[in-house]
């Protein structure tokens, strides 16, 4: 196989365009070309720029040896890379246990869809509901303000990553090429197809629901099985080995290798693991607020004369400022065209999160604007390595008490903040979340060196989106659950350093960040485990 990348056409070029396009950069008859697919798709959307797309083309051909020595000088025709993804175990007949994933978010859900792949026949416990059933519970807390502590947009089936843009790319170095063997599956489940050539795949919360189900189904089909509204309660560790795992219900499940599939809000789990004397430390994560502003002019400012143009889509950004004192303020989980959610998992709690459905056609722009904060400012350290939960704890109450103590979410003018002036009305800006927003001073939602970097780098974000400093652009608080407030570490075996047959993964376990790296995450921990399971077994 050949690759070409940074192959350049029109925006509105016919698709025949694109085989001759190829034919013309090799210098080869269209009888020499046996097929091609495209790998990926980008475009260069520039104010003054013309409009176009760009494209990484892998290809097979006649006489590939040769024409790769032919157009040995040019950077952009190279061999193509094996991408494919390689089984690298296979379940023995008999096996004394079967390997246990906690938590079924995209870590879970990839662990075990791996482990049913290599004939292992996982058992999965998930706290929540099926994903339809915990849809209604999401809803009853954003429609009616009635919270279900064990259903919601953290804990259920798709883990968080459901009620979110379902943004499919990272910044993880891949050189195994995992994230493609993610986003295959996915397209298997479901998914568009344009997901696995795209610049910035997403799928949309709705269209994530049934994905989630399909990819349940073959884990049933290969052998696994998946119990839904299992808590776990305890550990039962021996001699550093895992042994055995405790449910609320009572039952205990004998299991000798354990993935640790958990998602970023199990508090209640950290704590039976840390109570089971399993190694944690904090590690730092950030804070902040949801900023919404009209997505019409987040595209105009991004994009000019091509806002509106419907293969570019609704404009996103990627924003960073590093303050006078010292904290480092920047966008985060910026979802185009969506809207802001109800995120908590405990009651009398407000935690905000944002979220896009497939079209991203929604009136606003929304991402978090947050700050980093570190184990020194929570008090997290080796003797309290679960501070920084207690740290979130606070912040979220407090939120709930500035937002009238009904799961209504406080909020403030982006011109009211920067002044230091209550808010009293809305503007051109209607929030989005719902239960509600309550307009108050965000002041005192977060510590005063957050407050004072957000205020620094909000006039400088205006330099470079015209507008973002807009007076009636609303902040809504409080985002808290960015990452995971601690780390389970692991070794390069990917297991626990304490408690061998424990496999910390994704999110929770501060490996990942997003749909996309957890699911390579769920990956590797699944082939670790699969291995060490064969060797015990010599």
């Amino acid at each position: 196989m050949i690759r070409i990348t940074e192959l350049r056409l029109p925006i509105n070029h016919a698709p025949e365009e694109l085989e001759g396009a190829i034919l013309k950069c090799l210098n080869i008859p269209a009888k020499d070309l046996i097929q091609f697919s495209i790998f990926k798709r980008s475009h260069d959307a520039r104010k003054n720029t013309a409009l176009s797309l760009i494209y990484t083309i892998d290809l097979s051909a006649k006489n590939e040896e040769q024409l790769l020595k032919t157009h040995g000088h040019n950077q952009h025709i190279r061999l193509a890379p094996d991408t494919s993804y390689h089984f690298l175990a296979q379940a023995p007949e008999h096996l004394s246990l079967r390997p246990v994933v906690i938590g079924f978010g995209p870590c879970g859900i990839f662990a075990a869809l791996l482990l049913a792949q290599m004939g292992f026949k996982p058992i999965v416990l998930e706290r929540g509901k099926q994903v339809r059933e915990r849809t209604q519970d999401t809803w009853g807390l954003w429609r009616k303000s009635k919270l279900n502590p064990e259903s919601n947009v953290q804990f259920g089936e798709g883990g968080a990553g459901t009620f979110s843009d379902g943004k499919l790319w990272s910044q993880i170095k891949d050189p195994k090429f995992y994230g493609r063997k993610v986003i295959h599956e996915f397209i298997k489940a479901g998914a568009p197809e344009e997901i696995a050539y795209v610049a910035k795949p997403h799928i949309g919360t709705f269209r994530l629901v049934g994905v989630v189900e399909k990819m349940r189904e073959e884990i049933i089909q290969l052998g696994g099985e998946i119990r839904f509204q299992q808590k776990v309660s305890g550990f039962d560790v021996q001699d550093g080995q895992i042994k055995g795992i405790h449910l609320e219900s009572g039952e205990k499940i004998e299991a000798d290798q354990v993935i640790l599939a958990l998602g970023h809000s199990s508090r209640d789990t950290f704590q039976a693991l840390h109570d089971a004397g399993v190694y944690i430390e904090a590690k730092p994560f950030s804070v902040g607020f949801r900023i919404e502003h009209p997505q019409s002019m987040i595209d105009k400012a991004r994009l000019g004369p091509h806002a509106g143009n419907p293969i570019i889509g609704a404009a996103d950004y990627k924003l960073v400022h590093h303050a006078k004192n010292g904290r480092a303020v920047y966008s985060f989980c910026m979802c185009p065209g969506g809207t802001v959610v109800a995120a908590t998992s405990e009651e009398n709690r407000v935690v905000t999160n944002g979220m896009s459905q497939y079209s991203r056609n929604e009136r606003n722009a929304n991402a978090g604007i947050v700050v980093n904060v570190d184990p020194e400012d929570y008090g997290g350290g080796p003797d309290n390595p679960l501070a920084g939960i207690d740290f979130q704890r606070k912040l979220e109450s407090h939120a709930f008490e500035l937002g009238g103590r009904n799961y209504e979410a406080p909020g403030q003018l982006v011109g009211d903040f920067i002044k230091g002036t209550p808010s009293t009305a809305f503007g051109t800006v209607i929030p989005s979340y719902k239960p509600g927003v309550h307009l108050t001073d965000l002041a005192t939602a977060l510590p005063d060196y957050a407050i004072e970097a957000m205020r620094e780098a909000l006039p400088a974000f205006e330099k470079q989106i015209p507008g973002f400093s807009m007076h009636d652009a609303v902040l809504t608080g409080v985002e808290t659950r960015t990452s995971s407030p601690l780390r389970i570490t692991r070794g390069n075996d990917y297991q626990s350093l304490n408690v061998k047959g424990l496999y910390p993964a994704g999110e929770g376990a501060g490996y990942a960040g997003g749909i996309l790296s957890a699911g390579v995450d769920g990956i590797k921990v699944a082939e670790a485990l699969a291995l060490n399971i064969l060797h015990k077994a010599k």
